[in-house]
């Protein structure tokens, strides 16, 4: 046992802690490609077309766009990080070597809250395409995200391998479901009558043009910015890839090519959806500002009500992958976090015969699921189903937008600080793409906080912040241990990074 200048302490551990600990390396490129793409592409189907209310149809562009370059700026970064610190701790790993312990464990409760909730958000999504397609009653909602939850959470726990596999082949699927949808859709739209359908009332909101040839940016420049929120759902979670370090075949070599082509699949991915989905006839910009399945609406007014079952079946693909992924993702960071001593320890524990985080996964997903449950008691289930993601949506990405910030303020501070530490991939935008991810990151935050359920959502997460500040402060200082990411800290990288 051994403490620091900085009052924490580190308690020595036997070789059997790190055993009960382990992982199995199986990624390449082509896995890591898919769990980025899988952890994103539900973004594709529901989530992203809310922006039409505030930016129209141009203002959903020009976000999209802004929000792009965001995420060049994030992967970049990110890219280069995971190489040269290729840790499973994945953000808190860079704020720790780059801020010290405080830093990187704010860092991860940033990112820890952003990968709890985001998958509870994806759920309440495919409760509403499944309550659509078989015609069931709301009031049932709990228990279809009950049963998903056992679903996924189990797939993830039954073996990296098969994880893995899973991951592929729901991305490979969602993204044929997309191509399909464009190839249907080229033939059966009228841009300017239907994307172009949204005005401005007399009260500011958003009114339905019948005839449609609107304005491009109906809100001005205030409603692109306002739409900023709603764009990162085009390409939330990306950065969750860096967490499959140390199950990656060689992560220095295979990190920065999977994130950099699973961004680019996403850029050509989120231009096609927010191009041609609102330009479908029958659908438009106007109805899609509102639905909860705008890719079944779109695949619904091409080709009827006659095949809804498999249409609706179609359309899940994508919000299943994403689920999937980041229940994978949301397993990883509690563990990384846990078998460091940040989080109680036994949350890192794997399963004797799998390999994977299986307690830190389960875990994860009782409290997302708890959260949600209390949304939906406490507002009743009436109130609840219309606004309960919503507020969830508001806290991934407030818990998003501050991992942002951090990791690419962990990127300029090792930059300058850390000169030394070998970097076998070099981000090509350096530290002016960081800087123009906080800077959008900022304005997006500014925007989200005009969102009424945004305050719902953040005190939620101030909740959460304080508990696990008051244990870390008071326990789990105290009972710090010398993981992978601690080590690389603690040396300042000078040594290898080394795998127990």
């Amino acid at each position: 046992m051994a403490q620091d200048d900085a009052g924490a302490t580190y308690q020595k551990v036997d070789a059997d802690y790190f055993a009960k600990r382990g992982l199995t390396r199986y990624a390449g490129v082509a896995s890591l490609w898919a769990l980025g793409v899988g952890a994103v592409i539900s973004g594709h189907f529901s989530g992203w077309n809310f922006g039409f209310a505030t930016g129209g149809w141009g203002g959903m562009l020009v976000a999209g766009m802004i929000i792009a370059v965001m995420y060049l700026g994030l992967t970049f970064s990110i890219a280069e990080m995971s190489a040269a610190l290729p840790h499973t701790g994945a953000a808190y790993s860079f704020a720790r070597t780059a801020m010290g312990r405080w830093g990187g464990f704010f860092t991860g409760l940033c990112e820890n809250v952003e990968y709890v909730i985001t998958p509870a958000v994806v759920v309440t999504f495919i409760t509403s395409y499944v309550n659509s397609i078989l015609g069931l009653d709301p009031a049932y909602s709990p228990l279809i995200w009950i049963v998903f939850y056992v679903i996924f959470v189990g797939l993830n726990v039954f073996g990296l391998e098969l994880s893995f596999k899973v991951t592929m082949a729901v991305t490979v699927i969602s993204l044929g479901v997309l191509v399909f949808f464009w190839a249907s859709a080229f033939p059966n739209m009228d841009f300017s009558r239907w994307a172009l359908n949204i005005g401005v009332g007399p009260d500011g909101a958003a009114v339905e043009l019948p005839e449609g040839g609107g304005s491009f940016f109906p809100f001005g420049i205030s409603g692109v910015l306002a739409t900023l929120p709603f764009a990162v759902w085009l390409f939330l979670a990306i950065e969750q890839l860096p967490l499959a370090a140390e199950e990656s075949i060689d992560p220095a070599r295979d990190m920065p090519k999977g994130i950099i082509l699973g961004m680019l699949t996403l850029m050509l991915s989120a231009f096609m959806i927010v191009l041609l989905n609102p330009s479908v006839i029958g659908v438009g910009s106007f109805k899609l500002s509102t639905s909860l399945e705008p890719l079944l609406d779109g695949l619904r007014a091409i080709y009827g009500d006659t095949g809804v079952v498999l249409l609706g079946v179609v359309a899940l693909t994508g919000l299943i992958a994403s689920f999937h992924t980041i229940i994978y993702a949301q397993g990883r960071q509690i563990y990384s976090l846990s078998r460091a001593g940040y989080f109680p320890r036994g949350l890192s524990v794997t399963h004797a015969q799998y390999r994977t985080p299986h307690v830190a996964m389960i875990v994860g997903a009782l409290v997302g699921l708890g959260v949600m449950l209390i949304i939906w008691f406490a507002l009743g289930a009436e109130q609840a189903g219309a606004s309960i993601g919503s507020v969830l949506l508001n806290m991934a990405v407030s818990g998003a937008m501050f991992s942002y910030i951090a990791q690419a303020v962990s990127f300029i501070l090792l930059r300058k600080n850390a000169t030394h530490i070998k970097r076998p991939f070099v981000s090509p935008l350096g530290i002016p793409g960081a800087v123009a991810t906080i800077v959008i990151a900022v304005v997006t935050l500014g925007y989200q906080v005009q969102d009424p359920n945004f305050t719902k959502g953040v005190l939620w997460v101030l909740v959460w912040f304080a508990i696990a500040t008051v244990y870390f402060a008071l326990v789990g200082r105290h009972k710090l241990v010398l993981s992978p990411e601690e080590e690389f800290a603690l040396s300042k990288g000078a040594g290898e990074y080394r795998s127990h």
